[in-house]
């Protein structure tokens, strides 16, 4: 007894009904996902009077950009991006830099005592960061570094060191050990050996770290609300909280404006350097 396989037409409905669970859940993630943004943009462009007397879900009657202006002139948006900037970006190079060359000394290098070394910056990650801002005021204090952009460059650098030192570390395990000997018996340096052949196996993985601690210091709101004691010293985060009008009321426009330059503008640069990282967080698997 033969059986005749399922006709052409029949196969394609029977694969398009077993997809339909599929696309359903894509579309309530894409729902989740683009909602809230759609919701944040619109809101931007309302007036003061819609806000307060039209239902959250109305749309706009007009597109008001004034509010955008008033982000940046009252609300001295540019003044907190530069702010965040100034302590985000040296904080930034300094992590990626002792980072990177602390995980392949870690790694690589063959001395007594590494791994207790390498248990010590991973014992960083465990401790919580709200329990070392009281000793670290003290601290900055004491030394007049209060008043500054300082305290945030500095406890920045220290608190992305430890994951930037685990991550870059497991990357280097990852490289087979007789790449590093081939460049030390053909008389490269260690110097040398970390800057021809460790850190360009391990480039995409140094963009992709550098760019998750980006994310974290610039969106970061608990220390820069400890060590910043003046306006002119808020970052972006901080500064979102002052956009207040006469007797402490909110200026919504203004405040949903600058929030689009600032979630719009992170996203941009994650969509854009998006192939990077998904390159990054694969490379270990790779080798």
């Amino acid at each position: 007894m033969t059986h005749t396989a399922p006709s052409h037409p029949r196969r394609l409905a029977r694969n398009a009904a077993r997809r339909v669970p599929l696309w359903c859940a894509i579309a309530l993630l894409l729902v989740i996902e683009v909602y809230p943004l759609l919701w944040l943009l619109l809101d931007s462009f309302k007036t003061q009077a819609e806000f307060l007397s039209e239902p959250f879900w109305a749309l706009p009657d007009s597109l008001h950009f004034q509010n955008y202006v008033d982000a940046f002139t009252t609300g001295q948006m540019g003044s907190y991006i530069l702010n965040s900037a100034i302590a985000v970006v040296p904080a930034l190079v300094l992590t990626i830099v002792l980072g990177v060359a602390t995980g392949f000394g870690l790694q690589v290098m063959v001395f007594k005592g590494r791994s207790t070394l390498l248990l010590l910056f991973l014992a960083g990650i465990l401790v919580p960061g709200q329990m070392t801002l009281l000793p670290l005021f003290t601290i900055y204090y004491q030394t007049h570094l209060t008043g500054t952009l300082w305290p945030l460059i500095i406890t920045y650098t220290a608190g992305g060191l430890p994951l930037t030192v685990f991550f870059m570390a497991t990357y280097f395990r990852a490289v087979p050990r007789e790449v590093f000997e081939a460049s030390t018996l053909d008389g490269a340096s260690i110097l040398r050996t970390y800057w021809s052949v460790g850190f360009p196996l391990v480039r995409n993985a140094v963009f992709t770290i550098g760019l998750v601690q980006f994310f974290f210091l610039w969106n970061d709101l608990l220390v820069a609300l400890t060590f910043t004691n003046s306006s002119q010293l808020q970052t972006i985060q901080v500064g979102l909280l002052n956009f207040t009008g006469n007797y402490g009321q909110i200026a919504y426009g203004p405040l949903f404006a600058a929030i689009c330059v600032s979630v719009f503008g992170t996203l941009a640069i994650y969509l854009f350097l998006n192939k990077r990282i998904m390159e990054g967080l694969t490379a270990g698997a790779v080798k």
